[in-house]
């Protein structure tokens, strides 16, 4: 935490605290709701992904996700809400929850992908790369998330959709994702093209601290920190409307 002496030096609002990067992600999901952003699935890396509250703060919001995660989360392949309880002891609190050494083993989600029988995997050209088209084999199961079970950490556990690339030839899986995109029936070649959108928002990062210097601040003031970054992004959105447009007038002319 800032000193007050750091927080007067920087010009920080005294009402701002510690927020976490995730908690601060969530909020920027917040403002995006504000301002009536479209409501599209979020995607984003395993920073994320892995964050079992994070995940929760969007479905608290209604919001469809694909988000990376890490082959070490575990995972259970069948609900764990169907799991008996066992009877309660006459004194003490009633059962609510199965305990842990009843439920199934939870698995890494590397273990999951290691157990897929051969027919689960399919082939899909994915998004395109510097040489064309990219082709991988992908499968997609339902799991429920183990996060802090073993803890008597009881939060609502839902399904949601592991994808898996395991490119042909590769001695491990190279990408996992968990997913919840609502009641709809998308193929699986949506599935990972919604998936794979995560890529043209690292590009366009790239673009921002590469072409238009987000990163060249130098600065140590809250405000200035705050002016640089609106006006690169004033800078990147008007490029990116300029590109649009040219796109546009090319297509007429043919």
């Amino acid at each position: 935490m800032a000193t007050p002496a750091k927080r007067a030096e920087g010009k920080i609002p005294e009402s701002l605290g510690y927020r976490s990067k995730n908690q601060l992600a969530l909020d920027l999901v917040d403002q995006a709701l504000v301002w009536e952003v479209p409501r599209l699935p979020v995607v984003a890396d395993s920073a994320y992904g892995n964050d079992f509250d994070f995940r929760a703060g969007l479905r608290e919001r209604g919001l469809q996700y694909a988000v990376a995660v890490e082959p070490g989360t575990k995972v259970w392949t069948s609900d764990p809400a169907q799991v008996p309880v066992a009877a309660s002891k006459p004194t003490g609190r009633p059962r609510r929850y199965a305990a842990w050494k009843d439920l199934p083993e939870a698995k890494s989600l590397a273990d999951v992908a290691s157990t897929l029988p051969k027919q689960a995997w399919q082939k899909v050209t994915g998004r395109q790369g510097t040489k064309g088209p990219m082709c991988s084999r992908f499968a997609q199961v339902k799991v429920w998330a183990a996060h802090g079970w073993s803890r008597q950490e009881h939060h609502q556990r839902v399904m949601e959709w592991l994808w898996i690339e395991w490119p042909e030839g590769a001695a491990a899986p190279s990408d996992y994702w968990l997913a919840q995109l609502g009641n709809q029936s998308l193929g699986l070649r949506r599935l990972v093209k919604t998936a794979h959108a995560r890529w043209r928002v690292a590009l366009d990062y790239q673009e921002l601290k590469e072409e238009l210097g987000l990163d060249h601040y130098e600065g140590r003031h809250w405000l200035g920190w705050h002016h640089h970054v609106t006006l690169v992004s004033m800078a990147f959105a008007f490029l990116r409307t300029e590109q649009a447009q040219a796109k546009k007038l090319l297509v007429r002319r043919w």
